[in-house]
């Protein structure tokens, strides 16, 4: 046996695997089928690949499901969490959680793309952290950890030349995400420059995502965690029917039983975990943090706009600030309130008027679960808002988007200056 053909017999079948697993990647045929049992475990996960692909979420909007948009509140799963009270009284939606600990207005943009058509004439929620609008606006670490070439690929391939895209193209380029692909980049540049794509830049794309769907639907749903039974765990403690002076009564005694080793009714288990050790040196320590000036806004902007495109209609949910905390580190109220009426502003402005206000009820006991997060009766009351929201019909909504959102002048304008706002 000659020396080629030795080589062949070695290295031919390791070959041919290679073209046929390349030839299956850009294929433009899908060759995965998600089952309901997958989807209902992904809509809990919180899973980053979920969140980073389209293949799962694209099936789940497709029928019962409805997209929950926020990020670390939506791990704070009590017998108050949207997702428990949606299954334990059956209703007619069931919330598929995107978002998670430092997943902001710019990772959900991009996380966006792969669903727009499912989000098109639908309803959706989200929820606005008042923390995400730090005056240095998204961290990149963050943003990467929700970033993916799919969703930057799916958006490429439907970008217009409009002010949204110009800006997303802008932002993204800012963050290290992108840096290894040099089509890619070099795409996303001349999308922010208000240019047209090449022929080999669409092929490019084109093929790209081919394989970064078929990845998708190959790995995004492995190794999910798995929360349906901690939701149905906790359920077990709620009423047959859905009553809100009983529920209320529940969640104020959870509440009141699983904070009682702390004097901000925060949880047991988060004030050992995250504050015992540190809670003293924190005393008068955010006295100097402001959420009113940020970059944050016009990233806030992207999902506005991407909504109005779509014309999905969403209820935002403002949560407060834990006051018993807020007053022990010295976190401004007025400060809190200038964010409030600045974000609301730029939510009215432009049509979006669903807007559930609880920034009042920082003081409601049992209200919040840890330092910003929703807990029992907070749950609760968003829930008064959301579920008939979800339920019932609402008007269609009638949109006005204004660039003037985008603008640095609106990111650093302070929210007790709207009345000066000139466009």
């Amino acid at each position: 046996m000659d020396v080629k053909k030795k080589l062949f017999k070695i290295f031919g079948p390791i070959i041919l695997a290679a073209v046929l697993l390349t030839l299956l990647l850009i294929s433009p045929f899908n060759f995965r089928k998600i089952n309901d049992k997958t989807v209902e475990v992904a809509a809990l996960s919180q899973s980053k690949n979920v969140f980073k692909g389209t293949v799962v979420k694209q099936k789940a909007l497709e029928e019962n499901y409805v997209p929950f948009f926020g990020s670390s509140e939506l791990s704070r799963m009590d017998a108050f969490h949207p997702a428990t009270l949606a299954s334990h009284y059956d209703r007619s939606y069931r919330p598929f959680l995107l978002g998670g600990p430092g997943s902001t207005s710019l990772s959900q943009f991009f996380g966006m793309q792969g669903i727009n058509q499912q989000l098109k004439n639908k309803k959706a929620v989200m929820i606005i952290s008042p923390q995400w609008f730090v005056p240095k606006g998204t961290d990149p670490g963050a943003f990467s950890l929700y970033y993916s070439n799919l969703e930057a690929v799916t958006w490429l391939r439907q970008a217009q030349d409009d002010q949204m895209d110009r800006f997303a193209a802008k932002r993204l380029l800012q963050m290290p995400s992108v840096q290894n692909d040099a089509i890619l980049k070099q795409a996303i540049q001349k999308v922010a420059a208000g240019q047209e794509l090449s022929s080999s830049m669409k092929i490019y794309l084109d093929l790209k995502y081919n394989q970064l769907q078929h990845e998708d639907e190959l790995f995004s749903t492995l190794a999910l965690k798995d929360n349906t039974q901690r939701i149905a765990k906790v359920a077990k403690v709620l009423p047959d029917k859905y009553d809100f002076e009983q529920l209320d009564a529940i969640a104020y005694k959870l509440g009141q039983a699983n904070t009682t080793n702390n004097p901000f009714e925060i949880s047991n288990k988060f004030f050992d975990k995250n504050l015992r050790k540190k809670y003293k040196k924190l005393k008068g320590k955010q006295s100097k943090y402001s959420y009113v000036r940020s970059p944050e806004f016009a990233d806030f902007q992207l999902v506005l706009n991407q909504f109005a495109k779509d014309n999905t209609d969403v209820i935002f949910v403002i949560p407060p600030v834990n006051k018993h905390w807020s007053d022990y580190t010295g976190l401004s109220q007025e400060m809190l309130q200038d964010f409030n009426q600045k974000i609301t502003y730029q939510l009215r402005q432009q049509g979006f008027n669903n807007i559930v206000d609880l920034s009042k009820d920082d003081g409601e006991r049992y209200f919040m679960q840890d330092t910003i997060h929703l807990g029992w009766r907070g749950w609760l009351k968003m829930d008064q808002a959301v579920a008939p929201f979800l339920t019932k019909e609402q008007l269609k909504p009638k949109y006005q988007i204004d660039n003037y959102f985008y603008s640095r002048s609106w990111q650093q304008l302070d929210g007790k200056d709207l009345d000066q706002v000139t466009r």
